[in-house]
This record gives C-alpha cells, sequence and structure tokens, in this order.
C-alpha cells in the first residue's frame, strides 16, 4: 500500500504528541485504511484526495449497508487527519470541508430502567453476602457497583489500580481517553462493595495467583480486579460479567444508565459532564432526550399553562379566572372595609 509511510507517521503523533490509548490508535488505522484502499481503486493516494474522492467514500459505505453512526466516525477520523496533514504543510486543501455528516447518526443511547439496574446489583449483594461466598463474588459486585455508581467506561475499570482508590475520600482517579485522568466521586454502596472486595476478595485472588505458574508480572500486581490466576480482568471478561448479570445489559448501557438516571433526578449537565469524562458538553446534552419523564414533570410543575389545564382537570379554580357557579358578591360594607385597610398598609 503506497500510503503506509504517511498511515505510519500520522499513528506516532496520535500516540505520542495526542496520548491516544493503544485501541483507539488501532480504531483510527481501521478507518485510514479503508479509505486508502478505496482511494487507490480510484488511482490516487490519501495525498491527492479531494471532496469528490470523500462524498464517494460515504455513498460507497451507504451502499454496502453500513450504519449512519459508524459511517459519521469514520468521517471524523479523516477529518482529524487531514486538518494534521494540513497543519503540517503536507496538502494546501482539505478533502473534507463542507461534507456534511450523515444526518441519522446521533442515535440516542440505550438505557435500563431503574428497576432493572437495581435487581441486577441486588442480586450481585445477594451473592457477595452468601456465607459461602467466593471472592469472585464480591469483585463482581464491586464492578457491578463501580460501572453504575460512577459512569466508568469498562476500559478505566480494567485499569485500575489499588493506588487509585481513596475510599476514605469516597472517590476514585480515573484514567480517561487520551490518559487525561478525573475524580469520580462514589456513593455509599459502591464504596462498601469495593472495602470488602479489597478486605476479603482481593487478597484470596491474589494468594491463588501468586501460587500458579502464570502469574501476573510485576507492573499488573496492582491492578484492583483480578482473576482467579491473578492476572488482570480483560474488557472482554467484563463485557461477558455484566451480559451474565442482565442479558439486555453492557459496560457501557451501564454507564448511560447512570448518566440518564442522574439527569431524570434533576443533576445539571456540566456535573454530569464531569462525571463522565466528557470533553465537549455536546456530547453530553444527549441525555436531556432520554430524560423526557423528568421534562414533562417539571413542565406541568412550573409552566402557566400547564398548571392551568392541569387544575381545570381537577374542578380547581385558577388564577385569574372565576369561580365555577357564577360570581361571588361581596357586601358593601366589607369591601369598603377591605379598601380601608389596604389604603393605610
Amino acid at each position: 500500500m503506497r500510503n503506509l509511510p504517511l498511515l505510519k507517521d500520522y499513528l506516532a503523533y496520535l500516540r505520542v504528541e495526542k496520548g491516544l490509548r493503544p485501541l483507539t490508535c488501532e480504531a483510527y488505522d481501521s478507518d485510514l485504511k479503508t479509505f486508502a484502499e478505496f482511494i487507490e481503486e480510484r488511482h490516487g493516494v490519501l495525498l491527492t484526495a479531494v471532496q469528490q474522492d470523500v462524498a464517494a467514500f460515504l455513498e460507497h459505505l451507504r451502499r454496502h449497508g453500513i450504519d449512519s453512526r459508524s459511517a459519521a466516525r469514520k468521517l471524523s477520523c479523516l477529518r482529524g487527519f487531514y486538518k494534521w496533514l494540513l497543519l503540517d504543510a503536507r496538502i494546501h486543501h482539505d478533502p473534507t470541508v463542507n461534507i456534511e455528516s450523515p444526518k441519522a447518526w446521533k442515535v440516542l443511547p440505550k438505557s435500563l430502567a431503574e428497576p432493572e439496574v437495581s435487581e441486577m446489583l441486588e442480586r450481585a449483594q445477594r451473592s457477595a453476602e452468601h456465607p459461602q461466598a467466593r471472592g469472585t463474588a464480591l469483585r463482581d459486585r464491586a464492578i457491578l457497583e463501580l460501572l453504575y455508581a460512577g459512569g466508568l467506561r469498562v476500559s478505566e475499570v480494567t485499569a485500575l489500580t489499588t493506588g487509585d482508590l481513596a475510599l476514605d475520600l469516597g472517590r476514585v482517579q480515573v484514567r480517561g481517553k487520551g490518559d487525561k485522568e478525573r475524580i469520580v466521586p462514589l456513593g455509599r454502596t459502591a464504596l462498601e462493595a469495593l472495602e470488602v472486595y479489597l478486605r476479603e476478595g482481593r487478597p484470596h485472588l491474589a494468594r491463588i495467583g501468586s501460587g500458579s505458574k502464570t502469574s501476573a508480572p510485576q507492573q499488573d500486581a496492582s491492578r484492583l480486579f483480578l482473576s482467579l490466576r491473578g492476572m488482570p480482568l480483560t474488557r472482554q471478561w467484563v463485557w461477558h460479567l455484566v451480559k451474565m448479570a442482565n442479558s439486555d445489559a453492557s459496560p457501557h448501557r451501564l454507564r448511560h444508565s447512570c448518566a440518564t438516571h442522574m439527569v431524570e433526578h434533576g443533576a445539571d449537565l456540566r456535573s454530569v459532564q464531569l462525571l463522565l469524562g466528557h470533553a465537549d458538553i455536546s456530547t453530553t446534552q444527549v441525555y436531556t432526550h432520554l430524560a423526557l419523564g423528568r421534562l414533562k414533570a417539571v413542565y406541568r410543575d412550573y409552566h402557566p399553562r400547564a398548571t392551568r389545564q392541569r387544575a381545570e382537570a381537577d374542578g380547581l379554580p385558577t388564577a385569574g379566572a372565576a369561580p365555577r357557579g357564577g360570581l361571588h358578591l361581596v357586601p358593601r360594607a366589607k369591601a369598603s372595609l377591605d379598601l380601608g385597610e389596604e389604603t393605610t398598609a
């Protein structure tokens, strides 16, 4: 492939200067190689691509059944790539300019209902509190509580070390996308689950791992969540754990549930943004569309037309409206007394 040297330079830039994680770089590499192969079929290279090439690429994706969200992600990848080429003075025109992103790509994130989450966590708690509970049951409960309580990404959970916890302060330090660090507060239930796991579950798993032939390297020994062999858990394993707890759930759906439920209970978007580690608040704003129940309740409580309609439906008098059954006339003497009091007030 004629574009490989250029792609290697860009990936080095993403890793070294942008500080992106290996999995993110792999995703960018895959998307760019897909576009590079498409360009080469049109007898071109990445440096000579024009706007028509990008538009044709998006149409090619649509014809091959690629959903609009994936197509929009690939376009975003191309925008970043050509912005880098411009800054590096390798090209003089960005072919992604004025290319419209697929309109339907902003799919509302799916979340679980609060009773579903409660049932899942209560089931995990019962397993962990069983007299014969193993270290794995304590670990599994702690992971589920952490995913929901802190809204963590699955990669953030598997990367945690014991030193990232500050249970006495009720928080955990998380390394998110681009190695950006943030402090995530935790609720009482999640803190209790983590304390029990650290006290009773993790030492047992670490002891088993130390006696096995495939013990974890020194740099992995401090990982918070360990397998039965004392090795750090993988993202796939955590995904499987959540699926076993609830077939409709996933680690990312628990993250969405955390944000949605917070917004439904009145949390402001800025706080939710900081909790989730979103770089742009526009990413967080999608959760306002999910909290329609709370939005309707706020509207009914505070909008004057909504309160009037509700009062009329209940048969109650509304502000500025005459009581039912006609006008109630006030005796003249009483009226003058009221007027006198109002004048002297």
